[in-house]
């Protein structure tokens, strides 16, 4: 909703101060010259680009369509998730958890938390985790590097497509004067034209230095930037999700380990210790 909202604003506050300034909408629309600037630059993106990356970013699209992808009511429910299970590991033992981490879809525990289970990377990163527990790996030292690796991984990974798109959008002013040269040497081949005739070109070749300047800072740079700071959220998730783990692993009691996990969340996300204290009895 955001991405259509300011969307919006920048089309309408660039064409709305066009049109109030007595310019012609007509002479704007230059297909030609939007064609030169997005056919080069998705172009270079495929040059530049392996095939993975390229399903990650067109994947990523659909992010443009969500909000911030965990809200307070989210690290609740995980934070309150995290207690029933170290509750269940203290109570019953780890072995009590394989039949919850080998088929979690059909977990009665899991089950009573579906914003979690739409996230398939921070339930197979839990569930990996306490399998390795239930295995007997006690070392919290050789466990905590082992999740801060793979956590590395999905930062790295964001980082990314957040980079490959910010790269296509730095490049496109310049392939805006790519299609403003060209404007300009069809311009130069109607030199014996009328001067309204000559006007009219060099409009058209402005109007691809105006495209590409427009496309890299208005559109594609901050798309690429939100895409960044999405991915760097759900990375943050799964950090929470490492700091209780560790803490349980290190025999602290549910509540307390739950307690560091909602320690370290950002002030905008953190729920207040009372919340998760009423939720969590009341789960």
């Amino acid at each position: 909703m955001n991405f259509i909202v300011g969307l919006i604003i920048v089309i309408g506050s660039v064409i709305g101060g066009y049109i109030l300034s007595h310019g012609k909408i007509e002479v704007l629309w230059q297909p030609y010259e939007l064609l030169i600037i997005f056919g080069a630059a998705v172009g270079s993106f495929f040059i530049g680009s392996s095939g993975k990356l390229k399903k990650d970013v067109l994947k990523s699209c659909k992010i443009l369509l969500k909000g911030s992808p965990f809200k307070k009511k989210d690290y609740l429910e995980l934070l309150c998730l995290l207690y029933a299970t170290f509750k269940l590991m203290r109570s019953k033992g780890m072995l009590e958890m394989e039949a919850h981490i080998e088929h979690p879809h059909n977990s009665s525990l899991f089950g009573n938390y579906p914003t979690f289970m739409k996230n398939h990377h921070a339930v197979n990163f839990l569930c990996d985790y306490i399998r390795l527990m239930t295995m007997g790996v006690e070392d919290h030292y050789k466990l905590e590097d082992l999740m801060d690796r793979e956590i590395d991984v999905h930062k790295k990974e964001g980082e990314h497509i957040s980079h490959s798109i910010v790269n296509l959008a730095d490049g496109m002013p310049a392939l805006g004067i790519v299609a403003a040269v060209l404007g300009v040497i069809i311009t130069m081949g109607s030199i014996t034209e009328p001067p309204e005739v000559l006007g009219e070109h060099i409009g058209a070749a402005l109007v691809g230095t105006f495209l590409g300047v427009l496309l890299s800072y208005g559109i594609f740079a901050p798309v690429g930037r939100y895409i960044g700071d999405y991915k760097a959220d759900e990375v943050e998730y799964l950090r929470c999700i490492k700091i209780a783990l560790i803490a349980h692993l290190k025999g602290l009691a549910p509540a307390v380990s739950v307690e560091f996990a909602r320690t370290a969340l950002t002030l905008h996300e953190k729920p207040e210790f009372s919340e998760v204290e009423q939720a969590c009895s009341s789960s």
